[in-house]
Order: C-alpha cells, then structure tokens, then sequence
C-alpha cells in the first residue's frame, strides 16, 4: 500500500511554523527542500536546503519543484491568488509526484462563505484538477494563536477574545506537521482528505484558566466587541481579511467548530496534543 519513500521533498512556507517543524521529520531520512519569498540563512542542517523563490514568478517555482516525489503546500495571502495558480501550475510543469496540500477545516462548513473560506475550496479544487495525486490537511485553528496573547499576559496578565465562551476544538501545530510529514510521498493516502483537531473543544476562556495553571498567576479573559476584534485584526490584516475573521468567529459561537475527531491518532499512533500540553511545552513564550 506504501510506495518507498519519497528522496527529494519540497516544503512551501518556510517561514511559517508547519513547514519548519516538518522538518524536524523529514530531514533526517530524506532530501529536504525549503521554499519560501525571504532568504533563511540559518536554516541550513544535513538533509536540509533553502531555496528563494517568488510565488509570483512561475519560473521560478518551477525550478524549485523539478524532481520533487512530493509537495508540501501552504499559501497564505487569499488576496493574491496567483500565488495559489503559480503553485499548482510549477507543479505540473515540474512533474511533482505528490501534493500535499495545508488546507482548512472549514472548506466542510456549507454556512462558510467567507474570503478565507472560499480561498481554500478554489486551491483544493485547482490541485483536485491538476491530475497530480494529492492529499488534502484540513486543521481547525492551530493552539499557537494562543500566542498572540502573549503581549497582554506579560503587561497585565489578560487575554482578549471575541465570544470568549464559544469553543473550537484547536490542535497543536506539531500535530499538523508529523501528519503532513507522514503523509508526504505516501501513496495509501492519494486522494483521501483529513481533518485535524486537537482531542477537546476550549473556549477562550477555558484556555486562559489553562495558561493561567500554566504560568502559576492569575488570568482574566476580556471580551471584545465585534467592533474591537475587528479593529483588532485590521491593524494587522485587510479589511476583507477581518471580515472573514469576524465571519468565521460567528460560526465557532454557533458551535461550527467543537467537533473533535481521532485523526492525529490513527495517523500517527498516539494521541493528539492537549492545549494544556501543548500550553506547558511553550510556556517560555507566555512567561
């Protein structure tokens, strides 16, 4: 059922956080190509390449991905959605064996419409199209936004959310990346799609208390008005991007996000990460 595996494996995003931990997996059994827009100096270990490519100029992606067995792709701005045609199109120039695609739990919501949402559906339907074999990662909300209370946990020792009490079933980035990393190459998974959660449902609120364990202080989780959140996530994405935003937290207050599943576990043969867990192993970046 398992083809050997794959020699050469290009991982998109370098930059990001799933493309660096996978490859803590691969690169010791396997020649490992890091892509990305920005160079990465310091990313060179045995096993391990990094390549500057544009996302906007075909050519060079094309010269990234020739002779990759798999690849590992994550796009992140749905505002430039050439990026996603380029990707797809160097793949097929390049004669990429395999993709593996980081999509997005909420492609399965038929209420979600939003700019994010609708995104994702046109790049897994692009791959779907491209004759390539592909495997589609479909994560709720990653543990690691967590993070972005960081600031107010050191200052004043608050979180801030939007629905506090609603809940989403978050799992840990780690459990994204040894997935994707199995998966990569593997042709008992061509054509099949996996969605990821962590093994419980938190709200916001729920997720301070752990923190607040965590880092032995106290912690209040503030509610924010749609109108802060959406301030909020302007001062860091578009105005369409907080829309979307607010859009998907909606949902998660309808309770569109709580459903949990086993997948990390069969896939890699222990149990999915708690926030808690995952909260303690990153306890320095709280601290």
């Amino acid at each position: 059922m398992t083809a050997p595996a794959a020699r050469r494996i290009v991982l998109t995003g370098a930059t990001g956080q799933i493309a660096s931990l996978m490859a803590r997996y691969l690169a010791p059994r396997h020649r490992v190509i890091l892509t990305s827009r920005t160079a990465r100096p310091g990313a060179r270990r045995p096993g391990l390449t990094h390549v500057t490519c544009d996302y906007g100029v075909y050519e060079s992606l094309v010269d990234a991905f020739r002779g990759a067995d798999a690849l590992f792709v994550v796009t992140n701005d749905p505002t430039r959605p050439e990026h996603d045609r380029n990707v797809v199109r160097a793949a097929v120039e390049a004669s990429v064996g395999h993709i593996v695609k980081l999509s997005a739990a909420a492609v399965l919501d038929s209420a979600a419409h939003d700019l994010i949402t609708e995104w994702q559906r046109g790049n897994e339907e692009r791959i779907r199209a491209s004759g390539i074999p592909w495997t589609m990662i479909r994560p709720r909300s990653f543990m690691s936004h967590a993070l972005g209370w960081a600031p107010g946990i050191r200052s004043g020792g608050t979180t801030y959310a939007l629905h506090p009490h609603s809940r989403n079933a978050c799992v840990a980035p780690e459990d994204i990346a040894e997935v994707s990393a199995r998966l990569l190459g593997d042709t008992g998974h061509h054509f099949r799609s996996y969605q990821l959660t962590g093994p419980q449902p938190l709200s916001a609120h729920e997720q301070s208390a752990v923190l607040s364990q965590v880092l032995g202080r106290p912690l209040v989780c503030r509610e924010l008005t749609p109108e802060e959140a959406h301030a909020r996530y302007a001062r860091r994405y578009s105005p369409a991007m907080a829309d979307a935003l607010i859009a998907s937290a909606g949902r998660q207050l309808a309770g569109a996000k709580a459903h949990t599943t086993d997948t990390v576990e069969r896939l890699t043969g222990r149990p999915a990460t708690t926030f808690a867990r995952w909260a303690a192993d990153h306890r320095e970046r709280f601290a």
